[in-house]
Order: structure tokens, then C-alpha cells, then sequence
């Protein structure tokens, strides 16, 4: 069974990128094995921290080379991606032998997708992606998902999917798990 990493781009336990993301993992169930990437502790990106590789980073890296393919849950701040994802994939697609800078990184070929749950501004979050993941060397894989919050989320903390959305996210796991 394909190992699929889930980064979830809100730290925030309850996000409705999490919610999102659960739901995926509900329509991988059987098929996939998901694990979801604990990146709090990777600090800011600094040339200055790359040597020696410092523990969280580490940890970052092995997990995203265990996996067989990323499935990025993306809240969208000002229209873009957020700090903590860019930040992470920063970490993540520079060269494992630093003394080869064009050399593989964690990422190096990993099949990738992404889907949001926001208020708008998915056409540019989704383009931002594009530009980005193929830049860094992953393949980029699938329809991106986006999504609403529905109204009554924001009373209860609980996302609801519509039909159509449910139906988008189920045809993007069949998309990366074909993929692989």
C-alpha cells in the first residue's frame, strides 16, 4: 500500500484545511496509507541553521522521503501561500549534500496536489502552486480542490462539504493514487 504524507498548511488543530484534509483521508481509506507532518518546530529558513542539519528538519526530510506522494491542505492568507507551507517547502527542496547545491532534495520527484478550503483567491493560491512545485521538482499531479467554508462553519468550528466539492476531492485521491 503507497504511503501519502498530508502537510496541512493551518496549524491550527481544528482548521477547516484539517477537516478538509480528514475527509481525504476518508476517501484514501483502504487504498492509501496517511500520515500528517508535524512541521511546528522547523524554525524560519536561514542558511546559517543548514549545518549541522538540525533535528526538526531532519525529521521533516525523513518523513517526506518515506512518503510516496504529498497531498498539501492550503489555507490561503492574502492571496497566496501561507508563510509556514512556503516556508517548510523552502526547507524541504534544498540539496541533501549541500556540497552540491543542484544535487536531490527530500522533494526531488515527489508526486504532489494540493486542495483549499477559503473564502476565495483559490485561482491564485492554485496558481502560485503550480509555479512553485514544479520549480522545486516535484510533479505536480491531479484537479486541485477548492472549496468554500459553509456558513454555518463558522458557528459550529464543523466543515461541510458539498456534493460537488466531496465529489472533487474523492476524483483527486483516485488522480494521486493513480499517479503512483
Amino acid at each position: 500500500m503507497k504511503n501519502i504524507l498530508f502537510i496541512v498548511g493551518s496549524l491550527r488543530e481544528g482548521s477547516f484545511n484539517h477537516q478538509l484534509a480528514a475527509k481525504a483521508e476518508q476517501a484514501l481509506a483502504g487504498k492509501a496509507n496517511v500520515t500528517y507532518l508535524d512541521y511546528k518546530e522547523v524554525p524560519v529558513f536561514n542558511q546559517d541553521l543548514e549545518t549541522p542539519v538540525l533535528p526538526s528538519v531532519a525529521k521533516v526530510r525523513e518523513a517526506i522521503q518515506a512518503a510516496d506522494a504529498i497531498w498539501i491542505f492550503s489555507p490561503i492568507y492574502n492571496f497566496a501561500i501561507p508563510g509556514s507551507v512556503k516556508n517548510l517547502l523552502d526547507w524541504a527542496s534544498r540539496a541533501l549534500d549541500l556540497s552540491d547545491p543542484t544535487g536531490p532534495s527530500a522533494l526531488q520527484d515527489k508526486v504532489v496536489t494540493v486542495s483549499s478550503v477559503a473564502n476565495g483567491g483559490h485561482d491564485q493560491l492554485f496558481a502560485a502552486y503550480q509555479a512553485l512545485l514544479p520549480f522545486i521538482r516535484t510533479q505536480v499531479v491531479g484537479d486541485f480542490t477548492g472549496t468554500r467554508v459553509n456558513d454555518e462553519a463558522w458557528g459550529t468550528g464543523e466543515l461541510v462539504l458539498t456534493d460537488e466539492a466531496q465529489a472533487s476531492l474523492e476524483k483527486q485521491a483516485e488522480q494521486l493514487l493513480a499517479a503512483l
